[in-house]
């Protein structure tokens, strides 16, 4: 893919009719696990207590992934304390996918407020709304974040801007990482890819070009065998560093990551 090329989408193949059925039975759970964290959200959501807070997002999100019938497999560990998550963009369910790992505060596209429920979610769990129409919204986006950072915060961000189809990545942004380098805040990559049953790149999670919120569910909850890796790479220190390089190195991070075959890995 030439990069700045908006990759194309490649739907998955039409499901069988019982997959179909599988895939309402595994919908209409999910649904109801929303529900549940609507509940959680307008009532308990530990609001006094951020560890508690940070254990109900990861079982919620935990949750949602069985129930849509994705398997989550984990790599690596996650610093302690504050520190800025880089991880490359495939889908919505990216957030689910390091939330349930390490729950964090998402820079996200303000698109995002007009989704149902998930808008709901998105803002009670500290969501970052980026205006991207707006090129001088990323300077109160990143003033947000560094509030963030030097509050003790986890804030994770997706460099490149928009999804991209799994198989290569997008150059990444560097603005947004100017908040890690004004707080001296370590940065970790998170490298996440998607697989299935039958192919290394599963199409069933592609949120690309027109793909709606709703259709994307479908197309996961119609996978099958399909599984999610997150590997936390190694965290690198800020400290005097240059923006755009440090964007290049955390590219080349993941991307190794990537690269590398797919090893045994722990299980939530």
């Amino acid at each position: 893919m030439v990069p700045g090329e908006t990759p194309r989408l490649r739907p998955p193949p039409a499901p069988s009719l019982a997959r179909k059925l599988r895939a309402l039975w595994r919908v209409s759970r999910a649904c109801s696990h929303l529900l549940f964290g609507v509940a959680l959200v307008a009532t308990r959501f530990g609001r006094d207590d951020p560890a508690l807070r940070m254990r109900q997002a990861r079982r919620w999100s935990t949750g949602f992934l069985h129930l849509l019938g994705v398997r989550l497999a984990v790599q690596g560990l996650p610093r302690p304390g504050a520190k800025l998550l880089v991880a490359n963009h495939i889908s919505w369910l990216d957030i689910l996918a390091i939330d349930a790992v390490e729950p964090a505060r998402f820079v996200s596209k303000a698109e995002v407020r007009r989704w149902p429920v998930f808008s709901g979610l998105a803002s009670a769990s500290g969501t970052l709304y980026l205006e991207r129409e707006r090129p001088r919204d990323a300077l109160r986006v990143v003033h947000q974040m560094a509030e963030a950072l030097q509050a003790g915060d986890t804030v994770a961000v997706f460099p490149e801007g928009t999804t991209g189809d799994g198989a290569e990545l997008l150059p990444f942004h560097a603005n947004l990482l100017q908040a890690a380098i004004a707080t001296e805040t370590p940065v970790q990559p998170v490298a996440l890819r998607y697989f299935d049953a039958a192919q290394p790149i599963s199409p069933a999670v592609l949120f690309l070009g027109e793909t709606t919120l709703l259709q994307s569910v479908w197309w996961i909850a119609c996978a099958q065998g399909l599984s999610v890796q997150v590997e936390i790479l190694p965290a690198r220190s800020v400290r005097q560093a240059d923006r755009r390089r440090l964007a290049q190195t955390l590219r080349q991070d993941i991307e190794a990551a990537l690269a590398r075959p797919m090893r045994a890995a722990g299980q939530t």
